[in-house]
């Protein structure tokens, strides 16, 4: 796979897309836990679930600002320097291992999904802060050939 050199409109709108369905799932995954009544779960559980809802919802919301921002760039309404100013993506703050084990196994995944989607869409914004300036490794071995060549002629 290539690697990008900035980003692209139809790279943001697959990404906003593929956001948009995943906080719909958590939405409707922690929505349920905000009906106690219907819970037959303990108190363990239930501190989990608001606790990692919570932390998931806030990921999501995050992830998604960013996207809009993107796609306001796009579309006109913001500067550069606007995005690059005010839409930074948050720092992440990881899921609790102990309240993750009381959770079930679908919901664990929902939120491992969410914790890796918020890793690209960082790494996304951090290439884009420093302009891609990432360099491949066949041009670093082919720029430290030509050194190592300059030096002997």
């Amino acid at each position: 796979m290539s690697r990008t050199t900035n980003l692209s409109q139809p790279i943001i709108e697959a990404l906003y897309s593929e956001a948009l369905i995943l906080a719909d799932d958590v939405r409707a995954v922690f929505a349920i836990g905000t009906r106690e009544a219907e819970i037959a779960a303990d108190a363990t559980e239930r501190l989990a679930m608001s606790t990692e809802g919570l932390k998931t919802t806030t990921r999501m919301m995050h992830v998604l600002a960013w996207l809009l921002n993107q796609r306001a760039f796009f579309s006109g309404e913001l500067s550069e320097a606007q995005v690059r100013t005010h839409g930074t993506l948050p720092p992440d703050r990881g899921s609790d291992r102990r309240a993750l084990a009381v959770l079930e196994p679908e919901t664990r995944e929902l939120i491992a999904e969410t914790e890796r989607l918020h890793r690209r869409i960082a790494r996304l914004d951090e290439a884009w802060r420093s302009g891609f300036a990432m360099a491949s490794p066949a041009r670093a071995i082919h720029s430290r050939l030509q050194r190592k060549l300059s030096d002997l002629g």
